[in-house]
């Protein structure tokens, strides 16, 4: 058994920083772009006369980023060599993404928006899998760049984490499909050309089976961008979306008609290993901060670093962080031997227990900062503001640990090889 990082990711987070020393911080440097970074952050980003939505300097900032590092060759880093990528692991893309987030805030990594110089492209990796020929034509290459996205509409309204009760509908017509229903949380809805959208086409209400997902246009007749949900950290691009008598065809399914909790599924278990590693990175960052202060800065006489009421919050945080980074990468390397739905048990561990560590290790930075801590001129507090919403977003911690419990409990059953176990 060998713990070691393998040498060749070793070399390419090398390989990383010296490219983020060489374009990403000049870059971030010139023309007062460091203004989406400082203490002026919130509102650099956001255009408060155009209802929230990020500012189109700040998103055009963020596509130089990433034009930058997909000619560097890393932006695709998980994705298959034939299209432009290192083949990357799901072990890989985890010590990568706690990497960055582990350099702290900046145009490296900034996970507000999910955006990174090495991308988590899920909806690429989706096309890949459940794509028709068709829309892979239309959709592979601008996804692999980033150029191009699509929404992502499961929640609706009046249903969240009971996705299989969703309300909206999608009937058969002269056209192929009438879709009819709303949904909220739409990320990127602002800018994305399509909405992949989740309707009941079969069954009731709690069946698993019978519910399809539609590659929507956002500009398709019936379809309405509703609001955009102002939350705890500005700007907003989450919308709320109607669909109104909204007719697409056949061509629109994505994946097989009926199966689209597979769908959902399949990126919540790649999405979620890959957040709690972000949210490890950027917990572990809190902590080195932490302690560098407490180390210089003296009350009494004397350093924080001496008192025992400092040091034990953040050794006892410091040690959640050391134990939680193995069960990620253990889980990652699981789901590259045996299969992205192997480990869902593992993946709601990592995931839940990471981003509450998150927003305790961002909470205790600002504690041991003092009242600097609590200011905008350390980034704890927008550590904190974002990823206390991934305790709800990818699935609230409760609905992570039921998710546990049931497989502990033997009320569901792990997709695993025959003979192998996975406990």
């Amino acid at each position: 058994m060998n713990f070691d990082i393998p040498s060749e990711l070793v070399a390419y987070l090398r390989e990383l920083d010296e490219f983020i020393a060489r374009e990403i911080q000049p870059l971030e440097a010139q023309d007062d772009n460091i203004r989406f970074f400082d203490h002026r952050r919130e509102h650099a980003r956001t255009d408060w006369d155009r209802g929230g939505l990020p500012r189109e300097e700040w998103e055009a900032l963020l596509a130089e980023a990433k034009r930058r590092a997909d000619a560097a060759g890393h932006y695709r880093y998980p994705f298959p060599a034939q299209y432009g990528g290192r083949d990357g692991s799901n072990l890989g893309m985890a010590v990568i993404r706690e990497h960055l987030a582990g350099r702290g805030l900046g145009l490296h990594c900034d996970l507000q928006n999910e955006h990174a110089i090495v991308g988590n492209n899920i909806s690429f990796l989706l096309m890949l899998e459940y794509g028709s020929s068709a829309q892979k034509v239309a959709w592979i290459e601008p996804l692999a760049a980033g150029k191009k996205i699509f929404g992502f509409g499961i929640t609706e309204p009046n249903h969240g984490s009971d996705a299989t009760h969703m309300e909206t509908t999608a009937t058969r017509c002269d056209a192929g499909w009438r879709i009819n229903g709303e949904k909220t949380w739409n990320t990127g809805i602002h800018t994305a050309e399509a909405d992949l959208i989740f309707a009941r086409t079969s069954g009731k209400p709690g069946d698993g089976e019978g519910i399809t997902a539609f590659l929507v246009p956002t500009d398709v007749p019936g379809f309405k961008i509703e609001e955009m949900l102002w939350t705890f950290n500005m700007p907003t691009d989450h919308g709320r979306v109607s669909l109104t008598d909204v007719e697409v065809s056949n061509a629109a399914i994505f994946g097989q008609e009926g199966r689209g909790l597979q769908v959902v599924q399949h990126f919540f278990n790649e999405n979620r290993i890959r957040q709690a590693a972000s949210s490890l990175g950027a917990a572990q960052y809190c902590i080195n901060e932490a302690v560098t202060y407490a180390c210089s800065r003296k009350t009494f006489g004397k350093t924080l670093a001496s008192n025992q009421g400092i040091q034990f919050p953040l050794v006892e945080l410091h040690t959640q962080c050391e134990m939680l980074r193995a069960l990620i990468h253990k889980t990652a390397w699981m789901m590259d031997t045996y299969g992205a739905f192997s480990v869902s048990d593992k993946v709601s561990m990592c995931n839940f227990w990471a981003n509450r560590l998150c927003c305790e290790a961002a909470d205790r930075a600002m504690q041991v900062h003092g009242g600097l801590g609590y200011s905008r001129h350390k980034p704890f507090e927008h550590i904190y503001r974002h990823h206390r919403r991934y305790r709800i977003t990818e699935g609230a911690e409760e609905i992570q640990m039921r998710r546990i419990g049931g497989y502990l409990f033997g009320y569901m059953q792990q997709q695993a090889p025959k003979g192998v176990s996975v406990r």
